[in-house]
Formats: structure tokens, C-alpha cells, sequence
């Protein structure tokens, strides 16, 4: 039953990540609700009050413990320097399910190959700070300047490189930018504040919500199959099966039969059915996964 006098305060990411991030809490089992410009959204649950913040400001919200967690980037992490309890990473973004990288970037026709090729030059980003860090600690003495946005049109013009953020690269190939060099690769994080997560509710709390997530991005492109088969065909069924964990087998009324449970890749489907088919397995049944614990 809820605690209705507890209060869980969460940031959830503003911007290009907030329509993946409600999706998400969707299939973990919440349900938030944007209000037009509020930016606090109502959530199905009493326990938890919802904030929408950029995910550029939260660590910074979660470590003076404004909010008690939230879902940002660990390069904004980074870039802040913030003192924040890494709970567990949610890869997922809002085109893919892959990391996402910042990349040291020049025009295609640009004579520079390296990041030592730059010295004394001006690099434009919205990462500042983890940029600055990154040229000191190899002394490569170049000047950063803080990108307002459209930092993909501003080389040779504005400046002489970037460091931009991607997950494809189209926008990159789009521009004319070439890749120079791999800064880091990032992720979305659920951070807690470090007083919040000793608290042993808030805690609990924050360690059901990241299982709950990691089981509704675990089920993305994975179904369930059941099918049944004769006891002398098993061995050959097992060896189609490219199972998750290994299938449970359950035996049948019938004793010269069982069933099976198993889990797999949806794009592998429609090789693996026709090859249980072909062995003898029967009542082949596909069903949706929306959550999976592993």
C-alpha cells in the first residue's frame, strides 16, 4: 500500500529525451502526464512527485538535493563534475537503443586529422567544461567557446572545430563534418542523491523503479514463444531454440509430450519457427513481452 505522507522527488530529462523517457515509465508501469507548460506532470503514483528538468541541470539538482534522483546523461555528470550515487544505466535514447557520443568534428575538406592539429584554434560546444579538460590533460592549447545551438553550421566559420553529440551521424554527414576523434560515449543514467539513497525508503524506492525500467528496455525487441513436442524430438527442438536462458520444459498430460517456454531476438522469429516446424514442434504460440527480468 502507498505511503502517502512519502515523497519521492524525481527529475525526469526536459527536451529532446522526455517523450522517450514518459514512453519508458510506461512500459515499467507508470504513467506520467505532461501538463502544457507546467513543469511539474502528475504521475499514477502517490509516492512519487515528478519535475521536469533539462537533462544538462540535473545532476546538479540531484547532488544539492533538490530532487532525490533523477535520468540524465552521464556526460552531463561529467561536465558538472557532480557528486552524485550512479544507481544503474537506461540505455535508450530518443532514436535508438545504442550509447550516443561526443565527437570531435571539422569539415570534410579540413587539413586537420588529429586533436593535436588543432592547438591554438577555436572549438565551439555545449560541453564546455569536460571539453576543456579533455585538451588540458593532453596540452593541446585551444580556446572553447560555449554553443548556443546549430553548432554544426558554425565550422570554418565560427570556428574551427566542434564537439557535438550523436547517435547516427547523419546530422554530422548532412554538414559536411568529418570525425576526427571520440571524446566519450554516453548513456542515460538514473543518479541519486547520496543523502536520499542512505534513506532506506527513498532507496527502496529508487532501487524498484531502476529494476522496473531495466525490465521494460530489457523486453524491447524480445518475444515469448510456447510450443509443444514429443519427448524424442526435444533434443532437436533445444537445438533451434537460440533461448535467452535456457527454455522451460514442462511435461504434458500426455507423457510422450512437453512444453516449452523461451524467450528470443523478435528478428530471429521467422527463421526459428520454420526450423521448430521442421523437427516436429507443434501449437507454436508468439506473444509480446512488455517487461523481463533478468
Amino acid at each position: 500500500m502507498a505511503d502517502v505522507t512519502k515523497k519521492l522527488k524525481l527529475g525526469i530529462p526536459k527536451g529532446s529525451l522526455q517523450d522517450a523517457t514518459i514512453a519508458l515509465f510506461e512500459r515499467a508501469g507508470w504513467k506520467i502526464y505532461p501538463s502544457g507548460r507546467s513543469y511539474f506532470p502528475s504521475i499514477d503514483d502517490t509516492e512519487i512527485e515528478c519535475m521536469l528538468v533539462r537533462a544538462q541541470e540535473m545532476a546538479r539538482y540531484v547532488e544539492h538535493g533538490a530532487l532525490d534522483a533523477g535520468l540524465t546523461g552521464n556526460d552531463w555528470v561529467l561536465e558538472n563534475q557532480t557528486d552524485v550515487e550512479y544507481v544503474t544505466s537506461l540505455t535508450y535514447s530518443k532514436v535508438s537503443r545504442q550509447k550516443v557520443r561526443w565527437v570531435l568534428c571539422v569539415p570534410e575538406d579540413s587539413p586537420f586529422q588529429k586533436p593535436e592539429d588543432l592547438a591554438g584554434k577555436t572549438i565551439a560546444t555545449e560541453l564546455v567544461e569536460f571539453t576543456k579538460r579533455y585538451f588540458a590533460e593532453r596540452n593541446i592549447p585551444v580556446k572553447v567557446e560555449f554553443s548556443w545551438g546549430a553548432t554544426e553550421v558554425k565550422p570554418p566559420t565560427l570556428a574551427d572545430a566542434i564537439v557535438e553529440v550523436t547517435e547516427t551521424g547523419s546530422s554530422l554527414r548532412a554538414n559536411h563534418l568529418r570525425i576526427i576523434e571520440t571524446l566519450m560515449e554516453s548513456e542515460t543514467q538514473l543518479i541519486a542523491n547520496k543523502t536520499s539513497f542512505k534513506d532506506e525508503w527513498k532507496r527502496a524506492k529508487i532501487e524498484t523503479l531502476a529494476l522496473m525500467l531495466n525490465a521494460a528496455i530489457d523486453a524491447q525487441g524480445r518475444v515469448g514463444l510456447m510450443l509443444n513436442a514429443r519427448k524424442s524430438d526435444l533434443d532437436a527442438v533445444l537445438g533451434v531454440l537460440p533461448a535467452l536462458n535456457s527454455p522451460t520444459v514442462s511435461h504434458l498430460s500426455d507423457p510422450t509430450w512437453v512444453a516449452l517456454n523461451t524467450i528470443l531476438e523478435e528478428r530471429q522469429v521467422r527463421e526459428v519457427i520454420p526450423k521448430l516446424k521442421a523437427v516436429g514442434a507443434t501449437g507454436i504460440v508468439e506473444y509480446p513481452l512488455s517487461k523481463v527480468v533478468l
